[in-house]
């Protein structure tokens, strides 16, 4: 039985690693979404409002920095990871209830990217869309400026997997998960608050952990 235990322990990653790259291979290929019910790595759920969604690497991914801003950008996955990197580590909490204790993100500063746009004085809120073709999020300008606010390229000491929204996807460290946009490609600087995917359809527009959707969870920050 010890014996047993020991190769147990020894095959945990492997295992895991193996259930994740089916999760994510499995979720590309399935429309019911019946997949975001099971278990990702490290506690998460794999979620997905689209159909499908296309891989996205160093050689294709592109993030546009365009609206109300001065110096319209295009960011290269290289081009991120060489400017500074900041890594938090809080917990994740989902709004349907699961919580992921001390997680590490680690990436670019909103605000670096903001600052380096030059955002112009009608600019009051930031819209961000994705590569899937469907979700979408957004932050007024001060919530999008705060200094736990990224655009995350690693999670848990790793790149980000693409079934954890990679190479790049928001985190928002003090709101609730739906807040941080998975397979980011586009940060828009816009006049007003334009309601998310998941506004749209019922969840409130400032997801505080703790303070929104009727929850009682202790804020992470």
């Amino acid at each position: 039985m010890l014996g047993l235990g020991a190769a147990s322990v020894a095959a945990a990653p492997q295992l895991q690693r193996g259930l994740e790259s089916f999760l994510g291979s499995a979720a590309d290929r399935d429309p019911t979404g019946l997949t975001q019910l099971l278990p990702n790595g490290g506690g998460f759920r794999y979620y997905s409002v689209a159909s499908s969604v296309p891989h996205r690497d160093g050689a294709d991914y592109r993030l546009a920095v365009d609206g109300l801003v001065e110096r319209p950008a295009t960011y290269t996955l290289a081009g991120l990871r060489a400017l500074p990197q900041t890594r938090i580590v809080r917990d994740v909490q989902c709004v349907t209830g699961w919580r992921v204790p001390d997680t590490p993100f680690e990436g670019v500063r909103l605000s670096l990217l903001l600052e380096a746009a030059g955002v112009r004085p009608e600019g009051r809120a930031v819209r961000f869309t994705c590569f899937d073709g469907t979700y979408s999020e957004s932050l007024t300008l001060p919530q999008a400026r705060r200094d736990d606010v990224l655009v995350a390229l690693r999670m848990q000491d790793k790149p980000l997997s693409h079934a954890h929204g990679g190479p790049a996807r928001l985190y928002v460290a003090p709101m609730y998960f739906y807040k941080s946009a998975k397979w980011l490609s586009g940060i828009t600087v816009t006049s007003r608050v334009r309601p998310g995917y998941w506004e749209e359809r019922g969840y409130d527009v400032d997801a505080w952990v703790g303070r929104s959707n009727g929850r009682s969870d202790t804020p992470t920050g």
